[in-house]
């Protein structure tokens, strides 16, 4: 016969499964099943309501309408959003390197920050049609200035969220530091810098989909046409051209971009996250 004990332990494990369970559907019907059901919803109401008003394409398209385009033009689109995603990528990997260093160093010194900060804020707050036509006569039409574009648009987050995560230490935590001697760079680079990785996150979830904004708009700005162009010119030409539907499996394109560049980011900042931070670890109640 099976002693008490054992008895117990299986109740335990039933009830952590039952509640398991409980949680994998809770989590699926809200995360998955919901949002897929409206998106669904959504579209066949597009579709019927513009068939029912019979509004032209030209004006706005129906889903079946934009999907055709997109059949249609599935070469070129492909190669547009590669061209984007590969300017995006680098101007945001710049953006991450350069503006994390930054804000370390400035961190690091009160007086630094306080002498350049101010400047950091104020480029953010030009807009960046302002000084495209700078970085056009620098960088040279192409893919470095649509970069430097993009690198502009998505630093200032990386830049101010790092900051505010370094500046945020317990000081409980940075007065044991203190005891055991550690110095400033110590300081910053176990416990400072860890510490201020879930604002490290936050930055970066912004910054990677303001990135394909910043390559769409250096596209207009700095691009160049042909096979060689991005999202930007793709949608420019189908606007010229009036081919709405094609123009909206653009739009559809950037959007799905920014989407995985978000989904992405946010699986690493789980990866790194979720076995610490309370903001990334799971819970079952």
């Amino acid at each position: 016969m099976a002693s008490e004990s054992d008895v117990a332990k299986t109740i335990i494990l039933s009830k952590k499964g039952s509640l398991r369970k409980q949680f994998l559907y809770k989590t699926f019907r809200s995360e998955i099943f919901l949002p897929v059901l409206a998106f669904i919803v959504f579209i066949t109401l597009w579709q019927f309501i513009l068939q029912l008003l019979n509004i032209p394409s030209y004006l706005l398209p129906k889903p079946t309408d934009i999907a055709s385009a997109a059949l249609e033009n599935g070469t070129s689109l492909i190669e547009t959003v590669l061209t984007t995603a590969i300017e995006s990528i680098f101007g945001f990997l710049l953006s991450v390197i350069i503006g994390v260093s930054s804000a370390v160093l400035l961190a690091s010194s009160r007086i630094i920050e306080k002498s350049i900060y101010p400047y950091a804020i104020i480029l953010q707050t030009i807009p960046i049609v302002a000084i495209a036509p700078i970085i056009v006569i620098w960088f040279g039409a192409g893919i470095n200035s649509i970069i430097v574009i993009t690198f502009l648009i998505s630093f200032f987050p990386m830049l101010s969220n790092t900051l505010i995560g370094l500046h945020s230490t317990d000081q409980n935590l940075k007065n044991l530091f203190y005891l055991y001697n550690a110095n400033k760079w110590q300081l910053m680079w176990r416990l400072r810098i860890p510490g201020a990785l879930p604002y490290i996150v936050g930055g970066l979830k912004v910054s990677c989909t303001l990135s394909v904004i910043g390559a769409i708009v250096g596209e207009y700005i700095a691009g160049i046409g042909g096979s060689q162009g991005g999202l930007g010119y793709a949608i420019t030409s189908a606007a010229m051209r009036l081919e709405t539907p094609y123009l909206f499996a653009c739009g559809l394109s950037a959007s799905l971009l920014g989407i995985s560049f978000f989904f992405i980011v946010n699986y690493i900042s789980k990866r790194l996250l979720s076995s610490w931070h309370e903001s990334e670890m799971k819970t079952e109640n």
